[in-house]
């Protein structure tokens, strides 16, 4: 079935920005999300996705009600929901296999919308800018096709998102100072090559951590020895729209793979992933193999 708008085919022959002239509806929806303040979202109810996660729920979950990612430059933030079910699902997308990650995030909203005859499946997207290298249109374009190739009608609504609301579905800006547990090994197996996967097992309210393997990194003293603005320049997709925080992310990243190059040996002996509910006090909090 095909991509949607106000129930029109999208013709994607056309260039995407053409979209903003044929229906206008979706520029004031962006703009009106742009005009937004950034809400500052503590880590009480929330599950924080970075580059090639995605993690799906619904409104039933008792610990997690805003799912949130940012820091997307030439990544595109990705929102599926089911409107009758309440399910959602929300990913950061770098263009790494786009059409079987809109698989992916389309099947873990389906499978948390069982026998739902009302109702119908709506994607927000948003992302890069006019980047020198076109990497935002590249990706803008591939996310578009893989929807339309989809069996299910998808309804574009909002090409404008950073965060969602799990009880409303309300998309909104915001800022996260707070994106939970493990954020250098979640950052560190971007440069191994891994593939987008979920970290989250709604049913159980569980977030999920690896297990991750990978080989010693080629070089990495050769780049923690080179300065800011060469990592800068050499590991960033948009150097002129990285945040601050970028090149220190980086270092840290690429300390945690030469402090492991063999995580089957120091991470993940066990070869289970860690496992992680929140508390009293909405914090992520380890829990034992035998608490699974």
């Amino acid at each position: 079935m095909p991509l949607l708008i106000n129930g029109e085919r999208i013709d994607l022959s056309q260039p995407t920005r053409e979209l903003i002239y044929t229906f206008p509806e979706l520029e004031e929806q962006a703009k009106r999300l742009r005009s937004q303040p950034a809400q500052s979202v503590g880590p009480k109810g929330l599950l924080y996705v970075q580059q090639r996660e995605f993690a799906a729920t619904t409104p039933k979950d008792g610990s997690v009600s805003i799912l949130g990612s940012d820091d997307a430059t030439t990544c595109h933030l990705v929102v599926l929901r089911h409107t009758g079910s309440g399910a959602i699902c929300l990913t950061h997308c770098d263009g790494s296999d786009t059409e079987t990650e809109v698989l992916l995030i389309t099947n873990a909203v389906k499978v948390l919308s069982p026998n739902t005859e009302c109702g119908r499946l709506e994607v927000h997207l948003v992302g890069g800018f006019n980047d020198d290298r076109h990497l935002s249109q590249q990706l803008t374009n591939q996310l578009l096709r893989a929807f339309d190739r989809l069996q299910d009608s998808i309804h574009l609504v909002t090409f404008c998102v950073t965060a969602a609301n799990v009880k409303t579905g309300e998309i909104f800006h915001a800022t996260f100072p707070d994106k939970g547990p493990d954020k250098d090994l979640r950052s560190a197996i971007i440069f191994t090559g891994a593939k987008m996967v979920n970290i989250y097992d709604s049913r159980k309210e569980q977030l999920c951590i690896g297990p991750y393997f990978w080989m010693p990194f080629p070089h990495v003293d050769f780049w923690l020895a080179q300065d800011d603005q060469h990592l800068l320049q050499n590991l960033s997709t948009s150097p002129l729209a990285e945040p601050p925080h970028f090149v220190s992310d980086i270092r840290t990243a690429l300390m945690y793979l030469k402090e492991h190059p063999f995580p089957d040996k120091t991470l993940f002996p066990s070869r289970k992933p860690w496992m992680y509910r929140k508390n009293d006090s909405g914090l992520w909090e380890r829990v034992s193999s035998d608490q699974m």
